[in-house]
């Protein structure tokens, strides 16, 4: 998922900015600028660039040097982050830790949401906090950790340099989903001014008051569930980063995809049908496609195939060809390689 190669290339080779990657050292925050530069590009000013010869030096002095949203740009974790949404139905991220030995980046700490840790190198020693006080516990390569949300630790390297990736869960809630639910409820209550002289009859607010909640509650009772739901799904289903990873190769091959071509489903990406009426919506991911509804026995022929080729599809075989373009277009497939 992430070797100490693939964290050198990105310090040090890809003129990586911020805020992808801070520095912490003994639970301190560095500034930015001891470890940044300006630079130019097309005649505009780049801000934030990382300079690696600083980052090493205070590397070599203590500080743990942090890749942040690495789900991002880095193509391993951003495929797992992908898979593990659709596996959750929760956004999810990646953040990576790099320790010169014996050191700590950060102090003792809680996170707002869920965690799971797994070191890729060498060793970090864990103080974890629970209802029965602290307990040690010692990451290595192929070990991981879950860390509930609130948890509070803090994490030391050993004799060698560590890294380890934190998967972060970011919770939707009930609470959120019944907050976007009542948002709907709510149009029904009149945005019109609170009547004068009410200070002096305060009576006057509370009858209204109680009109208007009575008037909610019967619009809540009116909500369709199903709907509100089915809303849920299509939000989230509909706002997930794009993840295009060989985009650039699909593009290239559509115009050469025949009825034998070898093709995918790209990793991460759901597939969802809505049937509205005679349509079918198909849900992406990042985004929605409005397709006929006759589509869909071919739809679900690629929803549930891991690999086909175009003549699998129940389509005639134009049709057929024009769907799997379009799909390779769309991100939801990939040629095989």
């Amino acid at each position: 998922m992430l070797s100490l190669d693939d964290a050198d290339r990105l310090l040090t080779a890809s003129a990586i900015r911020t805020p992808s990657i801070r520095l912490a050292k003994d639970g301190s925050v560095l500034p930015e600028r001891d470890y940044t530069r300006s630079a130019t590009l097309a005649g505009k000013p780049l801000t934030g660039l990382v300079d690696p010869a600083k980052a090493l030096r205070l590397f070599a002095d203590g500080a743990t040097i942090v890749f942040q949203g690495l789900h991002r740009y880095h193509p391993p974790l951003t495929r797992l982050i992908a898979e593990l949404e659709l596996e959750l139905g929760h956004p999810c991220q990646a953040n990576a830790y790099l320790t010169p030995p014996g050191s700590q980046g950060f102090a003792v700490h809680s996170d707002t949401h869920d965690v799971f840790v797994f070191q890729t190198a060498g060793t970090k020693q864990w103080e974890v906090h629970g209802p029965d006080g602290a307990e040690d516990i010692t990451l290595e390569p192929g070990l991981a950790m879950y860390l509930p949300t609130g948890t509070p630790h803090a994490a030391r390297a050993q004799d060698t340099v560590s890294l380890h990736v934190t998967v972060g869960i970011n919770q939707l809630t009930w609470r959120g989903l019944v907050r976007r639910t009542l948002e709907t409820a709510l149009t029904s209550v009149p945005d019109t001014h609170l009547p004068a002289g009410y200070l002096d009859d305060p009576s006057t607010l509370r009858d209204g008051l109680a009109d208007q909640l009575a008037a909610l509650a019967d619009a809540l009772r009116a909500v369709d569930i199903d709907a509100a739901a089915e809303q849920e799904v299509r939000r989230f289903l509909t706002g997930r980063p794009p993840r295009l990873s060989g985009g650039l190769h699909d593009v290239l091959a559509v115009a050469g995809i025949s009825e034998a071509t070898q093709l995918r489903r790209r990793p991460g990406h759901p597939c969802v049908l809505v049937d509205r009426g005679d349509r079918l919506e198909v849900l992406l991911g990042d985004r929605a496609l409005d397709v006929p509804g006759r589509l869909r026995p071919a739809l679900e022929k690629v929803r549930t195939r891991d690999e086909f080729t175009p003549v699998d599809l129940p389509l005639d075989p134009q049709s057929s060809l024009v769907l799997c373009r379009r799909l390779v277009r769309e991100g939801l497939l990939e040629v095989a390689r």
